[in-house]
């Protein structure tokens, strides 16, 4: 019998040591937001930002690839000149230190931080875990009527994020759903496999009942998607199993209720009898299109949006949405975007923000596309999580925009994308590495 070495727990965990400060980011989204400024979350994205800059100058190499620098440093020109056309300098400043967060600093540290396929599952396992806190708040809340307020029932699932931010939650658990799909279409152990189909299977609860039309479309549209490339016999059988968790759970436990029904309905009602919501969302569509045929180029401003909302808006806008629940009175909660960032974008950047951005997004996403898995599909969940949750962004963005304490999560969803796409680290990682346990051995052999 051979001899079974006693795993060294310390020196197995300070192998994952450099990817725990994004996990720990990632993690701090579980906790309730402290109030209207900057979070947990994004004090520790900071850090990591800060973080990585120091061991870059200690190192003395070079941050990022020339490919990398270039894709995910486009929308800096655009953001410069906006933040130039903002009303105040602090508010340029602010919005501009926003955008550089989201979608270039924290992708840019995750890139500097990961270093094999074995962080990146553990970092896509760590959304998954979000994911799971989040919802099991949230389907509490479902049940017990402690949510958010909708349609005069406090029964809207919000998670920790609050009434504030009722896209929160459902982002959580959307981001966590596509990384469960991509972990159990991979070619990871059975255990993870068996386990990740759980999870994704287990958060369609607390997604429904987020009431999210944009999360859901996005979610069902990424996941076909991500099933459609792993083939068709294995998208063949997760539809099924899908579909039967789908009969179990509305037909047998009673998930679907006359306020899901209806919410599901209201997605095809955009031009007979729309809701408030989907008023609202149209006219200030609308105003966002008014802004940049004035302002085409560079858009009105970074933050600049509401100042010029009611100069082309109609009065079919109403004076606000509805918050209260979730520990929250009643109160009007402005309506300060046009619930689309690429219309958010259009309008406070202009033609050369949008083209820079959304560019380094599409760029991002050809190259996660093209990045090749290893022959024997070893890499094919990190291809999978890649293109998925970049894609998902992309479908959402067309309903929501950045904003609450659920944005920096998009930070660490673009830095997996960039990491896999953008990385030769991704396609050169060794097949001994490429797991969980190969990586604990390897710890144990050093």
């Amino acid at each position: 019998m051979s001899h079974v070495p006693v795993l060294p727990l310390p020196r197995a965990a300070a192998r994952f040591a450099p990817v725990l400060p994004l996990v720990a980011v990632v993690a701090l989204l579980g906790l309730p937001p402290t109030g209207d400024g900057a979070g947990a979350a994004d004090v520790v994205s900071a850090l990591v930002v800060g973080y990585c800059v120091i061991l870059l100058l200690r190192q003395r190499r070079r941050p990022l690839s020339r490919r990398a620098a270039v894709v995910l440093g486009l929308p800096v020109a655009g953001l410069a000149v906006a933040a130039m056309g903002a009303a105040s300098p602090a508010a340029g400043l602010g919005g501009m230190a926003r955008y550089l967060q989201v979608f270039v600093l924290v992708p840019a540290a995750v890139l500097v931080l990961l270093r094999g396929r074995a962080d990146f599952r553990l970092l896509a396992w760590s959304f998954v875990g979000l994911a799971v806190w989040q919802g099991a708040v949230g389907v509490h809340q479902y049940v017990t009527g402690t949510g958010a307020s909708y349609q005069g029932e406090t029964v809207r699932a919000v998670g920790t994020f609050g009434a504030q931010d009722v896209m929160g939650m459902a982002t959580a658990v959307a981001l966590g759903v596509v990384c469960a799909t991509g972990l159990a279409l991979g070619r990871t152990p059975l255990w993870q496999r068996a386990s990740a189909a759980g999870c994704a299977v287990v958060l369609l609860v607390p997604l429904a009942v987020s009431f999210s039309r944009g999360a859901w479309i996005a979610t069902a549209l990424t996941c076909a998607v991500q099933l459609t490339m792993a083939g068709l016999r294995r998208a063949l059988k997760a539809a099924a199993a899908v579909a039967a968790a789908g009969v179990i759970l509305v037909g047998g436990l009673g998930v679907g209720t006359a306020m899901l029904q209806e919410r599901i309905d209201s997605i095809t009602q955009v031009a007979d009898a729309p809701d408030q919501s989907v008023t609202d969302r149209y006219t200030l569509w609308a105003s966002a299109v008014g802004m940049w045929r004035e302002q085409p180029l560079t858009g009105v401003g970074l933050k600049n949006f509401p100042e010029y909302r009611d100069g082309h808006a109609t009065l079919a806008l109403s004076s606000g949405s509805d918050i209260e629940g979730a520990g929250e009175t009643f109160h009007k909660q402005a309506l300060l975007s046009p619930h689309s960032m690429y219309l958010l974008v259009l309008s406070e950047q202009g033609l050369l923000g949008f083209c820079s951005l959304v560019g380094s997004w599409l760029a991002l996403l050809v190259c996660a596309v093209r990045a090749p898995a290893r022959r024997d599909g070893s890499g094919l969940d990190c291809a999978l999580i890649a293109c998925g949750l970049l894609l998902w962004q992309l479908v959402d963005y067309v309903y929501g925009d950045i904003g609450g304490p659920s944005t920096v999560l998009t930070g660490v969803a673009l830095g997996l994308t960039a990491w896999w796409g953008l990385t030769e680290r991704a396609s050169a990682d060794t097949a001994r590495r490429d797991t969980l346990p190969g990586r604990v051995e390897e710890a144990v052999a050093r």
